[in-house]
């Protein structure tokens, strides 16, 4: 078993809090208010921002080509997100420059802090959550999606075959490059944890009471 799997199987118990989220549950159905998902969109475009400032710090310490190439292919991967954004920013009036939320600045501060001062193969750990989570996502919310949710799009984005190759290409440079895999797995664990509250600070738009998960 490569480290990415491994790491993946370990965090198990963050992944199914992420599925069963009231907030990603709302996704699939439809039900989620409109409010929330915009405040959501708003913050992913920031933090998507600094996602791509992270992958182009990783392109310059990339060891070989075969290490550019892919964090190349990956960036690109970002701009496609972005452009997903800004759809919804047209449809429904999001603001694709907001002012960052305590956890997106938190989550943002974290990654841009590894970019800079952690080797490449620890960054490589704290940015493959994002990318697994968000196709394990899809995929299990794609059989279960309404029809006619308004968010049917995000879930067709993100259980697609070409996210799905985004994020293995990530989990093979993790599973490749080396690192202290004690201070990689701490960085992926915390990585998921920051998605999670993620999600929670979307559902807790406005004046909303919090979800407590209930194992």
């Amino acid at each position: 078993m490569g480290k990415a799997q491994a790491f993946y199987t370990a965090c198990f118990d963050l992944i199914t809090r992420c599925r069963m989220h009231p907030f990603v549950q709302g996704i699939a159905s439809g039900d989620l208010p409109r409010e929330r998902f915009v405040f959501y969109v708003e913050q992913d475009a920031f933090f998507l921002e600094a996602f791509a400032r992270a992958y182009a710090l990783g392109l310059a310490k990339a060891p070989d080509r075969e290490t550019m190439d892919a964090f190349r292919e990956l960036l690109q991967g970002v701009f496609e997100e972005l452009r997903l954004h800004k759809g919804y920013a047209a449809r429904w009036g999001a603001n694709l420059h907001p002012e960052p939320a305590p956890v997106t600045q938190a989550y943002t501060d974290f990654l841009l802090r590894v970019a800079a001062l952690e080797p490449v193969g620890h960054l490589v750990a704290a940015m493959t959550p994002c990318m697994r989570l968000y196709a394990d996502l899809g995929t299990f919310l794609r059989p279960q999606a309404n029809p006619v949710s308004p968010y049917r799009e995000w879930v067709e984005t993100y259980s697609s075959a070409d996210f799905e190759a985004l994020a293995r290409q990530l989990e093979m440079l993790l599973d490749r490059l080396p690192g202290d895999e004690k201070a990689q797995h701490t960085l992926y664990r915390a990585a998921l944890r920051f998605e999670l509250m993620f999600f929670e600070a979307a559902w807790r738009a406005g004046d909303y009471q919090p979800f407590v998960f209930e194992p």
